[in-house]
C-alpha cells in the first residue's frame, strides 16, 4: 500500500522560504514517477513541479525560479523548496505519485498521478 505523508507547511511573509517534504512508502514505480500539486478552495488542482521518468524536472511557469523539486533515494523523500513566497503561492500543497510513464507534457496534469498525500497548508501574508 502507497503512503505519501507532507510536511513542512506554515506561514510565512511573502518573500520568504519554506521547504516541504513527502515521505513515501510503498511506492515502487519510480523516485522520478513523483510530483508536487497545489489547490485552493474553488480552484483546479494545479501542478506545480514534478519529474519526469529521465530525472528531469519541470515546473509550473508561475514558480519557475522560485519553486526547486528534488529528492533524496535513500529516504524515499521528496522535497519542494519554496524561495520568494508570495501570497499568491498560499494554497493546499499535495505530494503525488504516479504508476506508469507519462509524456513530459502530462507531468503537471493531476489526473495522471494515483497516489496522494493529505497536504501540507502554506499560508504567504503581504
Amino acid at each position: 500500500q502507497v503512503s505519501l505523508v507532507e510536511s513542512g507547511g506554515g506561514s510565512v511573509q511573502a518573500g520568504g522560504s519554506l521547504r516541504l517534504s513527502c515521505a513515501a512508502s510503498g511506492y515502487t514505480y519510480s523516485s522520478t514517477g513523483m510530483g508536487w500539486f497545489r489547490q485552493t478552495i474553488g480552484k483546479e488542482r494545479e501542478g506545480v513541479a514534478a519529474f519526469d521518468d529521465g530525472g528531469n524536472t519541470h515546473y509550473a511557469g508561475s514558480v519557475k525560479g522560485r519553486f526547486t523539486i528534488s529528492r533524496d533515494n535513500a529516504k524515499n523523500t521528496l522535497y519542494l523548496k519554496m524561495n520568494s513566497l508570495k501570497p499568491e503561492d498560499t494554497a493546499m500543497y499535495y505530494c503525488a505519485a504516479r504508476s506508469r510513464p507519462i509524456g513530459w507534457s502530462l507531468l503537471l496534469s493531476p489526473i495522471y498521478y494515483n497516489y496522494w498525500g493529505q497536504g501540507t497548508q502554506v499560508t504567504v501574508s503581504s
